[in-house]
């Protein structure tokens, strides 16, 4: 049986690079330490989870260098949210996967390996945001081809238009959580 993969989905933290609509309200260099912190936090909590495969998937490619002992690194390549996003998990067809954002201060491994028990019921696992995006996307072997289309990113509809593209699948929620967007 092929181990289940958890892939950290993230922008490299670089001055600059990431954190922009919260740059503007703290400054550049406040947003990338913020950055920074909330990342390497969440490899270090997550990091001792066994039998899973665990990814980091880093944008911009040019800057896919990341000082990450026990992750494997992956470039999200071109194109919007929900290509890179079902890039990152097309590598791994015929295996669970669950793809978090870095940007949540209040994930716990206890999270990842609930929605991991989930899914062996389940089609699809979402972890719902506040701001009515998600968290967290988990998924089993039978994905539905355009998992990511018409979504409305960094909107308040982002989980629903997702959801749309998961017609007669089974869906399971995880607890509501805030990341740090603004």
């Amino acid at each position: 049986m092929s181990l289940p993969v958890v892939i950290v989905f993230t922008r490299i933290p670089r001055l600059g690079v990431g954190k922009r609509r919260l740059a503007r309200k703290i400054g550049d260099r406040a947003a990338l330490n913020l950055s920074r912190t909330l990342l390497h936090r969440l490899l270090r909590r997550i990091r001792p989870l066994r039998r899973v495969v665990l990814v980091v998937a880093i944008t911009p490619d040019h800057y896919a260098r990341l000082r990450a002992p026990g992750w494997a690194i992956q470039r999200q390549g071109r194109g919007d949210l929900g290509t890179r996003m079902h890039r990152a998990m097309a590598h791994f067809p015929n295996r669970p996967v669950i793809l978090i954002g870095s940007d949540i201060p209040d994930i716990a491994p206890s999270d990842l390996r609930r929605a991991l028990r989930l899914l062996r019921g389940h089609h699809a696992v979402f972890g719902p945001a506040a701001d009515g995006g998600y968290w967290l996307i988990g998924l089993s072997a039978g994905r539905p081809a355009a998992m990511f289309a018409n979504v409305r990113w960094s909107s308040p509809h982002a989980l629903a238009d997702t959801r749309r593209n998961f017609p007669r699948r089974r869906v399971a929620l995880l607890r509501r959580l805030h990341d740090l967007d603004e």
